[in-house]
């Protein structure tokens, strides 16, 4: 009883957010040293080679703002989907969304002459995004509330706040989003496989 009982506990999505605040914490004291340690761009990962930016970047935030709108969606989206597809998958589906995301980002500002960088979770948070819809579209199992247009109009203003704000990465965002929904398509589709399609086994 015990063990299922924490199996429906969100202990990955609390613990990003925890990460997360604590790192932002950390950057009001220390100034600019953690984001040029960590920021994703074209020089330093693609030059240096430093590739765990890629993921050192998804915890950065450039201000409470920023970090209090990525925090809420991951915790309020990533209970919804850890849930459902258990701790470890979840998490392997959040850092390669994340991980995705700024990728594509790094190629848009390759083709772009783009230098700058970037930071923020929300590619990775754009992921689950994607393992949600392919979660409603491909799987038979059912989550309370959650249908194919309310997923899609979700992205939709999502995606529509990004393309109009300022200072965004929406190649990030779409990156993320398509890593996500790729990863959750194949997921769906091996959990079938084996289950029938009624309920992930975790």
């Amino acid at each position: 009883m015990q063990a299922v009982r924490w199996k429906e506990k969100p202990i990955i999505s609390a613990a990003l957010v925890i990460i997360n605040v604590i790192v932002y914490i950390i950057c009001t004291f220390t100034g600019n040293l953690l984001y040029n340690m960590g920021r994703s761009d074209v020089t330093d990962i693609l030059v240096y080679k430093e590739y765990g930016r890629l993921v050192y970047s998804l915890f950065l935030h450039g201000s409470f703002g920023h970090l209090f709108n990525n925090m809420f969606i991951l915790f309020f989206l990533g209970t919804m989907i850890e849930k459902e597809v258990g701790h470890i998958r979840y998490m392997v589906i959040y850092f390669l969304s994340g991980v995705g995301g700024n990728g594509i980002s790094l190629l848009a500002k390759l083709f772009n002459g783009d230098l700058s960088g970037s930071i923020g979770a929300s590619g990775a948070i754009f992921g689950l995004d994607g393992v949600l819809l392919a979660m409603v579209l491909f799987f038979n199992g059912r989550m309370e509330n959650v249908t194919p247009i309310r997923v899609v109009l979700m992205i939709a203003y999502s995606l529509y706040s990004g393309f109009t704000g300022m200072n965004v990465d929406n190649a990030a965002h779409v990156g993320g989003l398509l890593t996500g929904f790729a990863a959750g398509v194949i997921m769906c589709i091996v959990e079938r496989g084996r289950t029938g399609g009624t309920a992930f086994e975790h």
